[in-house]
């Protein structure tokens, strides 16, 4: 991340989520993004906890920092606990708190199509729209529910080609029909159980 000040004009694409465990799937997502949205960075912000998952499920934190960093070694992806200093894990939060903190970087939540069709249920979820650009990217089953969602169906006017994300005054939102990836943290962490 840049130190505070930094006076340089940038795309920044912010990647929230759990990282229980990282794996390729989010390195597939993050080059994608960086290729079709023409960003300088993506951060990937490990969460201390998911206010929609339980702790059980969850590694310790600095267990998921050091996984994300070692698979992240990539120059344009930075791994950061922007929550854990913080002190919160709502996204709304945060994204106001870095806005504030880096007013000349322009930010873009990334997210997976999965994450759209439940984002009604975070808090403040509209918000996210009018602090930062928003690119949803396509996972499979959940595309079709997301498109067709509150969320798509609230901003559907804001919904506009990844190309003109960033020469468009918020909300704006996109969608990237990106090369599907197979893996996921949940399979992951089943193989690791034993269960596949």
């Amino acid at each position: 991340m840049p130190p505070f000040g930094d006076r340089r004009r940038r795309r920044i694409g912010l990647l929230g989520g759990s990282f229980n465990p990282a794996h390729d799937g989010h390195l597939h997502i993050s080059r994608a993004a960086l290729h079709a949205l023409g960003l300088d960075q993506v951060w990937w912000l490990v969460s201390p906890q998911n206010p929609l998952k339980t702790r059980s499920e969850m590694a310790p934190l600095a267990d998921r920092l050091t996984g994300a960093r070692a698979l992240a070694r990539d120059h344009a992806i930075t791994v950061a606990d922007v929550e854990t200093r913080l002190g919160s894990v709502r996204t709304a939060q945060v994204l106001r708190a870095l806005k504030k903190r880096y007013p000349r970087l322009a930010f873009v939540w990334l997210m997976g199509a999965d994450n759209l069709a439940q984002l009604p249920r975070w808090w403040h979820w509209t918000s996210i729209f009018h602090t930062a650009r928003v690119a949803v990217l396509d996972r499979s089953p959940y595309s079709y529910k997301a498109l067709y969602g509150a969320a798509a169906i609230r901003f559907r006017r804001a919904k506009i080609s990844p190309g003109k994300l960033f020469h468009r005054a918020l909300p704006a939102w996109s969608y990237l029909a990106i090369r599907r990836h197979p893996a996921s943290a949940t399979s992951i962490r089943a193989a690791a159980r034993g269960e596949v």
